[in-house]
């Protein structure tokens, strides 16, 4: 059955699942199992937290398979179950971390052409900005985190969210401009 359900939309097969074919759901988990442990990665250290996070996660989206509307796009509505349960996680352990980051998605303009960049290796790139990101208020890193990383539009981070798509637009802009002058000041540039 897999094999019949490759080409068809994450949408059809979530509505294949509310309809008994509980055996489709396995193509879902196949096609964000990566994508969700990456976001993820971006919440919790690694290890077992995420893995344990990763299998709530899938239960509760089997679970609640049935409230799925399959007139929207599924991918907002895993990532908000995602978003729900990692929230819950991080509650459970009183933990604000944040795996490392590339420089160049938030700042292009400084890293270039600039010889830091040189000077820094990928790693050491990566604790800078979460050094930086760690100071910021969730409600700021959330929108850079689902919008650089997980790719999803100011849409779709509307409604993992729950807030309005100018809300993301804002959060949006006043992290970038939180976030520069942490990262300047540690870098000295």
């Amino acid at each position: 059955m897999r094999e019949d359900l490759i080409g068809q939309g994450d949408e059809k097969i979530a509505e294949l699942v509310q309809n008994g074919q509980t055996e489709a759901f396995g193509v879902l988990i196949e096609r964000y199992e990566d994508k969700i442990r990456r976001y993820a990665r971006k919440f919790l250290s690694e290890g077992e937290d995420i893995n344990d996070a990763l299998q709530d996660i899938f239960i509760k989206v089997y679970k609640n398979i049935q409230s799925f509307d399959a007139k929207r796009r599924f991918s907002p509505w895993l990532y908000r179950i995602a978003h729900n349960e990692l929230v819950n996680v991080i509650k459970k352990r009183n933990k604000n971390s944040l795996p490392f980051f590339d420089l160049d998605t938030i700042f292009p303009q400084y890293f270039s052409d600039n010889s830091l960049k040189s000077q820094i290796d990928n790693n050491d790139m990566g604790r800078l900005l979460d050094q930086c990101l760690n100071k910021l208020p969730p409600k700021y890193r959330e929108p850079i985190i689902l919008y650089y990383y997980e790719d999803l539009s100011y849409k779709e981070i509307a409604d993992v969210m729950e807030i309005p798509v100018s809300t993301v637009g804002v959060r949006m802009k006043r992290a970038k401009d939180l976030v520069r002058p942490l990262c300047e000041k540690l870098t000295h540039f």
